[in-house]
């Protein structure tokens, strides 16, 4: 009985279920489509930190930061001389360690000590700085600043400038540099899967065997080896050490911050740090731990800065997060407001509908229909309603997400400092930290649909037809038979 008078009610009424669903159906696409474009966003941000952390890091150990000394150079010196022959061309490499903190390598076997450490692996992160230039012999007139060597034949530049000129101008000669800088990684051959090489893949030779730990082979990003004309098997030196090529790098996401890769041995020995790392690579046994791994290793290993990735995500700036501020903000608030009133809507259309059915429930109740079962019919009627909506609301939303990802809008995202003593040592610039000015990294928007997304819609459709149900219930119990004499005449 219950069932075919349902079937006959809601096919006499198909236009008000219909408006009662397409209500619910907008409110619920919101949510669903809100949720999706979250979800993405915080995928997005993954990758983010992906690109500066590396896959299954969860944290990084670096030096904690002291206040430069007084008279400490902002930059490396070098030698260039001007008494050379007259038009030579001269070379010079300058190494140094990433801002200068360095920690001992035995530090990388107390850490992966730690209770709640799974494993730890250094790497050591240098800038070198190449000077190119010639000289031709003359009597000086003046001398210049920045960039520029003197006469003496000492400059210093500052890190990673670049310039061409501004050397002092000489009588009846002169002088011609070039400043550059790149970055380095020296990384564990044996422990790749964890540190600056993780979130990139060799796509052209071959990556680091274990055999390699002091073999003279590097692996250069895609962007630099572009740049430079590099192709697997060229060559090229560091402060007269001789590398060749043995694989180009592509990152999984975004551009790499580190020009080139070797072995970490080796990059001790280039950047005079014997038995020397600046960031030590951290994954922890169980990813829920992270901030208890932290207190126990800041407090057991002393002069460290410990940052997890939610210290990193705190820096994340720009189109990215203010759009994942807006999707978790007002698009939250949002979603709730229409959600709220898709469910006043249904319910007071209901409860109209139900009083246009005076004459139908009071003869109803008249041949003995107790209220629980008028109750009961219009409840029932209301969820029907409710799933259709739902339906509708799950189609909408799933294809709402569907042209966000296939559009995949770009969205920019700036890494600045965290503030106090930095963040960790991101390989090839001192930690993203530092880095940050310099990197503004854009990622793809997608918005995937879980199940979880789809569960709440169904959920959110039972709950809007109960609460429509519930009022027009009440509504219909309360009337009495002899509301339909009343209605008849």
């Amino acid at each position: 009985m219950f069932g075919i008078y349902l079937k006959r009610e809601l096919g006499r009424r198909k236009k008000a279920a219909l408006v009662i669903a397409l209500g619910l159906a907008l409110g619920i696409a919101l949510v669903i489509t809100v949720n999706s474009v979250s979800a993405g966003m915080t995928q997005a941000q993954d990758k983010v930190l992906k690109s500066l952390y590396g896959l299954g890091t969860d944290m990084t150990v670096t030096k904690a930061r002291t206040a430069p000394t007084s008279g400490s150079s902002g930059g490396p010196n070098f030698k260039f001389d001007a008494k050379s022959s007259s038009s030579s061309t001269q070379s010079s490499d300058r190494v140094q360690t990433q801002g200068g903190q360095a920690l001992k390598s035995s530090l990388v076997t107390r850490v992966a000590g730690q209770k709640g450490v799974e494993s730890a692996v250094g790497a050591l992160s240098l800038n070198v700085t190449k000077v190119d230039g010639s000289f031709t012999q003359g009597k000086a007139k003046s001398s210049t600043s920045s960039g520029s060597s003197n006469s003496g034949g000492q400059g210093q530049p500052g890190a990673g400038s670049s310039s061409s000129g501004g050397a002092p101008q000489v009588q009846g000669g002169g002088a011609n540099f070039n400043v550059n800088s790149y970055s380095v990684a020296g990384v564990d051959v044996a422990h790749q899967g964890l540190g600056p090489l993780s979130t990139m893949k060799v796509t052209s030779g071959k990556t680091f065997t274990t055999a390699q730990t002091s073999a003279k082979v590097a692996l250069v990003s895609k962007s630099y080896a572009k740049e430079k004309k590099y192709k697997v098997g060229s060559t090229f030196k560091i402060s007269g050490t001789k590398f060749t090529v043995i694989g180009i790098a592509t990152p999984d996401s975004s551009e790499s911050d580190t020009d080139v890769f070797v072995p970490l041995k080796v990059a001790q020995t280039l950047g005079d740090a014997k038995n020397q790392v600046t960031t030590i690579y951290v994954k922890a046994t169980d990813s829920k731990q992270i901030s208890t791994v932290k207190k126990e290793i800041t407090a057991n290993i002393s002069g460290t800065t410990v940052t997890t990735s939610a210290d990193l995500a705190s820096t994340v700036s720009g189109s990215l997060s203010t759009a994942s501020s807006l999707a978790t903000s007002v698009g939250k608030w949002l979603s709730i407001a229409v959600l709220a009133a898709a469910f006043l809507v249904a319910a007071l259309l209901t409860s109209s509908a139900v009083s246009r059915r005076v004459r139908e429930f009071g003869t109803l109740k008249a041949l003995g229909w107790p209220s629980r079962n008028v109750t009961r019919q219009v409840v029932g009627e209301s969820i029907v309603n409710g799933l259709i909506g739902g339906a509708l609301g799950i189609a909408l939303g799933v294809g709402a997400a569907y042209a966000v990802t296939a559009i995949s809008p770009k969205l920019t995202a700036q890494l600045g400092s965290s503030g106090g003593g930095g963040v960790g040592g991101g390989p090839g610039g001192g930690g993203p930290g530092q880095q940050a000015s310099q990197n503004t990294l854009e990622i793809a928007l997608s918005a995937p649909v879980s199940l979880t997304t789809i569960a709440l819609a169904v959920g959110l459709a039972v709950a809007g037809g109960l609460i429509a149900g519930a009022m027009g219930g009440w509504r219909a119990s309360r009337m009495r038979p002899a509301d339909a004499l009343r209605s008849v005449s």
